[in-house]
C-alpha cells in the first residue's frame, strides 16, 4: 500500500521530531498578551486541543463548546510570527460569523472566500507559506510533483491559481464568494475533490521527494481546517454567536478601557465596534443572552449513525437547554405594561429554556417563585411594591449558581448598583427607565415599547 504524504508537507512545513515534542503552545499564548491583547482577550475563551485529526490548526463548535483544534507537527513547523497570525486568521473567522451564520453554498468556495478576506488584513509575514492571498499567485509544486500531474490536474491548478493572484485586497468574504462563482471553471475546479489535488508521483531515480506509486496531496492554497462548520444546527449557530458576540464585546471594552489594541488598527476597530453596536431589536438581544447560556447534553442514540464508526457505535444525539432565573423589579416605578412585554417574550422563549421566575424589591420573594416552561401560560402578575436592592438579587443568585446557568434582572434601574456577580447576567431596563445604565461588562438590554 503506498504511503500517503500529508497534505501540508508540500508547502515545507515540516519540523524535525525533537522540535514538535518540545513545542510549547502556552508560549505563544503568553506572548499574545504582550504583543497582542486584543486576540488574547479572544483566545482565552476558546478552548485548546491538540490532536493529529487535523493537518494544520481550525476553530469550530462541539457540544455548544470553541475550540481551536492544532496539530503540533504543523505548528511546530511555522515561525513565531506565522503562529501569531494563524492565531489573528482563526479568531476573524469568528469575529466575522463565517463558521455559522454567513455560511454559502457550496461550502468549499465560501471557505476560500472567507480566507481570502481574513488573509488581505493580516500581514504576509504571518501567513504560513499556502495560505490564500488575493495578489498573490500558488507556489508551483517542485519539477518531480509537477510532472506527475496530469495535464488536467495542471490545468485546474494554473486556472485557480491565475484567479487569487487576479484579486485585489481587502474585500469582504461576500465579494470574493462572488468573484470565485462567476468564474465556473475556477468554481467547480474548487469543487472537485474538496480543493485537492491528488498526484501519484511517476517512477523516477528515487531521489527528491517520495517514491515510486507515491501519492501526493496538494491542497490548494489552505493554511487552515474548517472542517465541522457545514454540521452546525441553527440551534448550536445561534448558541455560538451568542458566545462570540459576548467574547468580542468584553475583549472590545478591556482592550478600550486599558487603551492598548496592540496591532489591531483604527479601521479595524471602528469595524468591530460596528459589530457590536448596530442597533438591534431588544428581543434579539435577550434571545441571544438565552443562547450563550445554555449548556449542551450529549447522549447516545442508535438511531443517529456514527460519523467515524458507522453501524459499529451509537450517533451522538445533542441537546441544548439552559435554566435562568428571572428576577423581576416589583417596585412602583416598574409599570405593568413593561412586565407584559417581557412576560410575553419569556412565553416564546420558555420553548427551549427553562426559566425560574422571582419577584423582588429589597428582597427576594422566593415563596412567590415559579418554574416557567414550555406551554406554560403565566399571567403578568404584581407580588410586591417596595423599594429596590439588586444586592439581595446577586446574592441569591450566587447562592444558587450551581442550579442557574444565569440570571435576568428585569427593572428600570435606579438603585445603587451591586457587587460583581458569579453567573453570566443581563439587565432588561424598561423604556421609562435609566437609559444610562450601566453595569460593568454585563449586558444592558433596554425594552423599547
Amino acid at each position: 500500500m503506498p504511503k500517503k504524504q500529508s497534505e501540508s508537507s508540500f508547502y515545507g512545513h515540516e519540523a524535525d521530531e525533537e522540535k514538535i515534542k518540545s513545542f510549547d503552545l502556552d508560549k505563544h499564548m503568553i506572548s499574545l498578551i504582550w504583543n497582542e491583547p486584543f486576540f488574547s482577550e479572544i483566545m482565552r475563551s476558546i478552548t485548546k486541543v491538540k490532536t493529529d485529526k487535523i493537518p494544520t490548526a481550525g476553530v469550530t463548535v462541539q457540544d455548544g463548546t470553541l475550540l481551536f483544534m492544532w496539530n503540533p507537527r504543523f505548528l511546530a513547523s511555522l515561525t513565531d510570527a506565522q503562529i501569531r497570525g494563524l492565531i489573528k486568521h482563526e479568531c476573524y473567522h469568528l469575529i466575522f460569523k463565517h463558521t455559522t451564520i454567513r455560511r454559502h453554498d457550496p461550502h468549499i468556495v465560501w471557505n476560500y472566500a472567507t480566507d481570502l478576506a481574513i488573509n488581505s488584513i493580516i500581514p504576509e509575514v504571518e501567513l504560513p507559506e499556502g495560505g490564500l492571498i488575493p495578489g498573490k499567485a500558488f507556489k508551483r509544486p517542485e519539477q518531480k510533483v509537477w510532472s506527475s500531474m496530469t495535464p488536467e490536474q495542471q490545468q485546474r491548478f494554473m486556472t485557480i491559481s491565475n484567479k487569487i493572484s487576479s484579486l485585489p485586497k481587502r474585500e469582504s468574504s461576500e465579494w470574493y464568494f462572488a468573484e470565485l462563482m462567476n468564474d465556473p471553471e475556477v468554481s467547480e475546479g474548487i469543487k472537485k475533490q474538496h480543493g485537492k489535488i491528488k498526484v501519484k508521483l511517476v517512477p523516477g531515480d528515487g531521489k527528491g521527494q517520495g517514491g515510486d506509486g507515491e501519492e501526493v496531496i496538494i491542497d490548494l492554497g489552505s493554511m487552515d481546517d474548517h472542517d465541522g462548520w457545514d454540521e452546525l444546527s441553527d440551534e448550536e449557530k445561534a448558541v455560538t454567536d451568542g458566545k462570540v458576540e459576548g467574547i468580542l464585546r468584553e475583549a472590545i471594552e478591556r482592550c478600550d478601557n486599558n487603551n492598548n489594541w496592540g496591532t489591531v488598527s483604527q479601521g479595524m476597530r471602528k469595524k468591530l465596534r460596528d459589530i457590536i453596536s448596530k442597533e438591534v431589536d431588544w428581543r434579539s438581544l435577550l434571545r441571544n443572552f438565552c443562547g450563550r447560556s445554555q449548556r449542551a447534553q450529549k447522549s447516545s442514540s442508535v438511531k443517529r449513525i456514527n460519523r467515524k464508526y458507522p453501524y459499529v457505535h451509537p450517533g451522538k444525539k445533542r441537546q441544548h437547554s439552559s435554566n435562568i432565573a428571572v428576577y423581576v423589579d416589583m417596585s412602583g416605578s416598574v409599570s405593568d405594561e413593561s412586565l407584559n412585554l417581557l412576560y410575553a417574550e419569556l412565553t416564546n422563549l420558555a420553548k427551549r429554556t427553562t426559566f425560574t421566575f422571582f419577584p423582588f424589591d429589597c428582597t427576594v420573594d422566593t415563596a412567590s417563585s415559579f418554574v416557567w416552561k414550555k406551554n406554560k401560560k403565566v399571567e403578568a402578575k404584581r407580588y410586591r411594591s417596595g423599594g429596590t436592592c439588586f444586592h439581595a438579587v446577586t446574592k441569591h443568585a450566587g447562592d444558587n449558581k450551581k442550579i442557574f446557568d444565569g440570571y435576568i434582572i428585569l427593572t428600570d434601574g435606579y438603585a445603587p448598583l451591586p457587587p460583581k456577580n458569579l453567573l453570566r447576567r443581563a439587565w432588561i431596563i424598561t423604556p421609562c427607565g435609566d437609559q444610562s445604565f450601566s453595569c460593568g461588562t454585563d449586558p444592558i438590554i433596554k425594552i423599547k415599547a
